[in-house]
């Protein structure tokens, strides 16, 4: 695990160090981070929450409205839902796990519904728990977490974990970004819910996304899988960061001149633009929504407006520019490998929720923003927090136990010179961002990024260290995005067929074969292997209630 000692008295007595001594420490401040910190806090636990941004704010979920997988459990709703994701994804989610969520699912709204989240009404008189608007739903879960009891730390950006020398994880490091201060916790157990890996592809609330918990994990020597499933593109206006592309589907595309663009659709159709924009640009316009859908659209999210408005363009008679910005794992649905009901990860003590975990076991090999990804993370969240808590509390007494710090790649290194963090993000965006790599995937090209990505990795692992701790934030950055896309392209490379997002131009078929998932790990090393998809067919699922 390339783990070094790490004298946590005198790093705690150091100047500008600060220390924290707890049961469950929660790295990553959004949806998931959030149901962790109250679900562990419920049981007694001691909780501090560690947030890249400011909790109830940064990440994919607070500014924006988003769908939520909330299906009733009257009659076969649930059975028909999951019929309609299972095709898609390529027939790789588990029946069993799908209960799950849903029902959890149901549980929690019911929780957020006690809680004062303001649901709107329909015309029967109904609540409509189907969506959430990020900025009300976060600014609820901060209020929630802090009532449950857990402490919060903003801008507080883990750097790396630490393990005790069995290779239990039991805490994590980091810094304070406006103080400029180190920070050390030592923590029963660790719930990783960074979120997943966008690229700093300038996606809406995707900034802080850049796959830190990832390379944290891996560190430690947990595993990922459905890291193919990591191609998502959001469509959005080439002027802006919103990518919420429901509004699309009462959309015309249009080339340069007026005429539309045949096949070119935001659900059905996205491969056609993403072949388009790579000779000229494509253009949309809002103009098959009557006006009953563009007052729903004004109330549903109204910040998909606010750039339009900001430059006096009417989305539903004017044709403006789009394009397509890569989300990777975010809208993808690979992440950290589950391997029990409490959302452990293959090393004791460390956990994994929301998009820092993969989501192939509901939805295969496709999702997209919100909905079943959503659902997830309230649901992963809540069972990561709870056995977190459980475990913390199991190794609560052990106080002497011995900490070593396992970040390596940017925090350690014998070299004499610190590659440039811009240098290697641009590296790393120049394979993962070009629709003809990524979007379109093809065996020699995919190699053909993975010698660049090979070597460069080689070079980030040589060079020296982070001047000091604020660098370091950027660094590991860098590297977390360098070795996401490495994992990504092994995974795509093994999966020789065309199966949920992963697309292979020479092997445009679904292959029976392959209806498994791969795991993959490693970093200076990667490797992949199959892991078996339990195709049992549906049972009763009873939700964990959700109390505090």
């Amino acid at each position: 695990m390339g783990t070094r000692d790490f004298d946590t008295q005198a790093l705690s007595s150091a100047a500008g160090s600060v220390r924290h001594d707890v049961d469950v420490l929660v790295i990553g401040g959004g949806p998931a981070g959030a149901w962790a910190a109250i679900s562990a806090a419920a049981t007694g636990a001691k909780v501090l929450l560690a947030d890249k941004g400011y909790c109830g704010t940064s990440g994919a979920t607070a500014p924006s409205g988003t769908g939520l997988w909330h299906v009733s459990p009257v009659g076969d709703a649930r059975e028909t839902a999951k019929a309609s994701r299972f095709a898609m994804g390529g027939q790789l989610a588990e029946h069993a796990w799908m209960d799950r969520v849903l029902a959890q699912t149901w549980a929690n709204v019911d929780k957020l519904t006690e809680w004062g989240y303001p649901f709107p009404v329909d015309a029967d008189g109904q609540l409509r728990r189907t969506s959430l608007q990020g900025p009300e739903y976060m600014r609820l879960m901060r209020k929630q977490v802090k009532a449950a009891g857990a402490r919060i730390i903003d801008h507080s950006p883990a750097l790396e974990l630490l393990v005790d020398e069995h290779g239990v994880v039991c805490g994590a490091t980091g810094v304070n970004r406006q103080s400029g201060d180190t920070w050390v916790a030592r923590a029963g157990a660790v719930v990783i819910a960074t979120g997943g890996c966008a690229f700093l592809s300038r996606a809406l609330g995707c900034n802080v996304l850049t796959g830190d918990g990832h390379l944290m994990a891996a560190e430690v020597g947990a595993e990922l899988s459905g890291m193919e499933f990591s191609n998502a593109y959001g469509l959005g206006p080439a002027f802006s960061s919103v990518t919420k592309s429901l509004f699309y589907n009462w959309a015309t595309f249009y080339y340069k001149d007026g005429s539309p663009i045949e096949g070119a659709g935001s659900s059905r159709g996205r491969s056609v633009i993403a072949q388009t924009l790579q000779t000229q640009p494509v253009f949309a316009c809002l103009d098959r929504a009557d006006d009953d859908i563009k007052a729903w659209m004004r109330t549903a999210q109204p910040n998909f407006f606010v750039s339009f408005d900001r430059q006096g363009i009417n989305p539903f008679t004017q044709h403006f520019p789009v394009t397509l910005r890569l989300e990777g794992t975010v809208r993808g649905t690979g992440g950290l490998h589950v391997v029990s009901e409490d959302c452990g990860t293959s090393v004791p003590g460390l956990y994994a929720a929301g998009d820092a975990a993969t989501r192939e076991l509901i939805c295969g090999g496709f999702t997209g923003g919100g909905s079943h990804n959503a659902a997830w993370a309230l649901s992963s969240g809540f069972w990561a927090g709870a056995g977190a808590a459980e475990f913390g509390r199991s190794v609560r007494s052990n106080t002497a136990r011995l900490a070593l710090r396992a970040g390596g790649v940017t925090l350690q290194g014998r070299g004499s010179h610190a590659p440039d963090s811009a240098e290697v993000i641009r590296a790393v965006q120049a394979e993962v961002f070009p629709y003809e790599r990524n979007w379109y995937r093809r065996g020699d090209v995919l190699e053909d990024s993975l010698q660049r990505l090979d070597a460069l990795w080689a070079r980030l692992r040589s060079g020296a260290p982070a001047a000091n701790a604020q660098e370091a934030v950027r660094a590991r950055e860098a590297a977390a995005m360098l070795a996401t896309s490495r994992w990504m392209y092994r995974s795509a490379l093994q999966r020789t067929e065309t199966r949920g997002m992963h697309r292979r131009k020479e092997h445009a078929a679904i292959d029976p074969a392959q209806q498994h998932r791969l795991v993959s790990g490693g970093l200076d090393e990667v490797w992949v292997r199959r892991h078996g998809v339990n195709a049992a067919p549906s049972v009763h699922a009873n939700p964990v209630e959700a109390t505090a």
